[in-house]
């Protein structure tokens, strides 16, 4: 397995990937870090610092979602929603197919593995508002404002 640690204008990002895909992007408070980058983490560190610029909308990079068939269901739904467009945790529960689904849909977002690429930060309660985040309301609602209005003056 490799790793690499970006430190992004919102904190630490840890960056694990095997020879051919990543596999997991995760905030991080971890002071001891030891990279062990190959051409996947480089590749996904250069694409994550251009999204933070404000240049990168879209990804081009190779993931691999580990979970249930439910939880994958789910992600590959938010991996749908666009650049700067919210949806809610129903919508997502109606677009598997199961409306009355949206906390367990809550929760299989709460899972995801990979962070900002999959985009659960883009996913919102029905009344509009920041409801959960697993890095926190701040980051979450930090990421939508960057989407927003692009870099200037969010970092």
């Amino acid at each position: 397995m490799y790793q690499l640690y970006y430190k992004s204008p919102m904190g630490k990002i840890k960056i694990e990937a095997d020879e051919k895909k990543v596999i997991a992007i995760k905030f991080t408070d971890c002071v001891q870090v030891v990279d062990k980058p190959n051409e996947i983490t480089k590749g996904c560190e250069k694409q994550l610092e251009e999204y933070f610029l404000g240049k990168r909308k879209i990804f081009e990079i190779s993931f691999a979602l580990e979970g249930t068939e439910f939880q994958k269901k789910v992600w590959s739904e938010v991996d749908k929603i666009p650049y700067g467009k919210t949806v809610s945790y129903r919508e997502i529960a109606k677009k598997i197919g199961n409306e009355k689904a949206f906390r367990a849909v809550g929760t299989a977002i709460g899972k995801n593995p990979i962070a900002i690429i999959v985009p659960c930060h883009r996913v919102i309660g029905s009344n509009g508002k920041m409801t959960g985040y697993a890095y926190g309301i701040e980051k979450k609602v930090r990421l939508l404002e960057l989407e927003k209005w692009g870099c200037g003056g969010i970092f």
